[in-house]
């Protein structure tokens, strides 16, 4: 990886090639290359830890893992899931909340440990985040650290919720969403004015401390931002650019998202 003087955004690294691949047949393929990782650890005697997003970007990996599940019997009796993020002053009983979403999408669909399914929690004042924060990271590191994370990319290439101005080498945080962010969570708000202001988010280096990263892209809304983050300047202006500096970070993406890259 880059030393942390490698932020500023004149640096740049040869662009990746994406794997284009329709997107049923994306989540066909990472989801198998979960439930490889979740077997090969069972086999060990080992626990498998997954770091999860949410949003209409990986919940068809989450439907192929529940019919593994269902129809191949894979267990996730070993397994332990931190997700990257949480909005800020969202109850985790809330249904807009993620952990209420994963709920819905995997964590009640499989044999997932409720216990070792960790979601940050975003509601207490600055001092209470602050330590959530701290706890969170000390869980992930006390596990030894996350096998292969799932990312997506928002319209303005961030990564969770580190938006533009986002440095390499920050750690999880709360964080003030973009506009944009909040543009596209509106619906699921009722309303832009509904949406919260802040989230909690694992930081770039938290994210690029995982082992393996997939980061996957769908639509035609996402080709524009995918090849600038493939192929332009590596920085904190489009925080999806230090993924590039990762030695297992593969991006893929469905023909309408590559439509702009090489």
């Amino acid at each position: 990886m880059a030393p942390p003087s490698m932020q500023t955004a004149n640096v740049t690294s040869s662009a990746p090639q994406p794997i284009v691949l329709e997107a049923a047949e994306a989540a066909r393929v990472v989801a198998r290359e979960i439930a490889e990782l979740v077997r090969a650890k069972a086999a060990r005697g080992e626990r498998a830890v997954l770091g999860l997003a949410t949003g209409k970007t990986p919940v068809g990996v989450y439907h192929e893992l529940v019919r593994l599940r269902r129809d191949e019997g894979l267990s996730f009796a070993n397994v332990t899931t931190f997700n990257l993020d949480e909005f800020v002053g969202v109850d985790e009983r809330d249904p807009r909340s993620f952990r209420a979403w994963m709920r819905r999408e995997l964590f009640d669909l499989v044999d997932l440990d409720p216990a070792r399914a960790h979601v940050p929690r975003g509601v207490g004042d600055a001092v209470e985040l602050d330590a959530e924060c701290a706890r969170y990271r000390a869980s992930i590191a006390a596990v030894g650290g996350i096998d292969l994370q799932l990312v997506g990319i928002g319209r303005n290439g961030h990564v969770a919720f580190n938006e533009p101005g986002s440095s390499r080498d920050s750690r999880m945080r709360v964080v003030e969403l973009s506009g944009v962010t909040r543009a596209d969570l509106a619906n699921g708000f009722g309303g832009l004015e509904r949406v919260p202001a802040h989230g909690l988010t694992l930081g770039i280096a938290d994210v690029l401390a995982a082992r393996a990263i997939r980061l996957l892209a769908f639509g035609e809304k996402k080709h524009a931002i995918v090849a600038r983050a493939l192929e332009g300047p590596i920085g904190p202006e489009l925080p999806a650019t230090f993924l590039r500096e990762h030695r297992d970070a593969r991006w893929i993406v469905d023909p309408a998202a590559a439509s702009q890259s090489r």
